[in-house]
C-alpha cells in the first residue's frame, strides 16, 4: 500500500544564529561604515556623471 502522508521539511534546516560569538573572522567591519561606503560611492559616481 502506498504512503499517503505529506512530508514537510525539516524545520531547523535554515536556522541562522546572530550574536556575539567568536566568528574566527579577524577582520570585523561595523554596518555604520558600509552604509557610509556606499553613500560615498553613489555621490562620487554621480558627480562623476554630471562633469
Amino acid at each position: 500500500m502506498a504512503d499517503n502522508r505529506i512530508r514537510m521539511p525539516s524545520s531547523e534546516g535554515g536556522i541562522v544564529r546572530y550574536g556575539d560569538e567568536a566568528t574566527g573572522s579577524h577582520l570585523v567591519i561595523k554596518p555604520e561604515y558600509i552604509v557610509g561606503l556606499c553613500i560615498a560611492a553613489i555621490i562620487i559616481l554621480i558627480a562623476l556623471r554630471l562633469f
